[in-house]
């Protein structure tokens, strides 16, 4: 059984695309290439990170006393998780929240000597946010590598 083509016409001119009648093809479906899938990766990944930052405190002992550390615990990584959601949501990726991003793992990291300096900080929270902090730059850093790879392909 033979199935009906539409014709869909190419951006720039170029001939047009035969695609199965009713496809349901989708504006952004899925990556297609090679670095748009590790701009997802990468996006997901800041996404996990985020959200183990933000819980975080119910899991390791964050400070000996006062509860400091765990809003800004649960405030950035509400925000990573916000930064890494958006840009799986793009099809093209924000560069501006992948800088966010990078500032946010920096922060996650010298978080805790800041903090420190009111109530005393457990280690598990110096361990867990620097490690966050330090996956949150490797991550943005891979985000707008894929970003600018993205563009000059273009």
């Amino acid at each position: 059984m033979a199935t009906p083509l539409a014709r869909r016409p190419e951006p720039g001119g170029a001939s047009p695309q035969a695609l199965p009648a009713g496809s349901g093809t989708a504006e952004y479906a899925a990556p297609a290439s090679l670095r748009g899938i590790g701009a997802q990766a990468a996006g997901v990944l800041g996404l996990l990170t985020g959200v183990w930052v933000a819980l975080s405190p119910w899991f390791i002992t964050l400070q000996y006393s006062g509860s400091n550390a765990t809003a800004a615990d649960l405030i950035s990584g509400l925000a990573v998780a916000a930064v890494g959601a958006f840009a799986l949501a793009s099809p093209r990726g924000f560069s501006g929240l992948q800088l966010g991003s990078l500032l946010l793992g920096i922060w996650l990291i010298i978080a805790p000597p800041i903090l420190d300096h009111k109530h005393p900080i457990a280690h598990a929270m110096y361990w867990s946010n620097s490690f966050s902090g330090g996956v949150l730059i490797a991550l943005a850093a891979a985000g707008l590598g894929f970003a600018t790879l993205r563009r000059t392909a273009r």
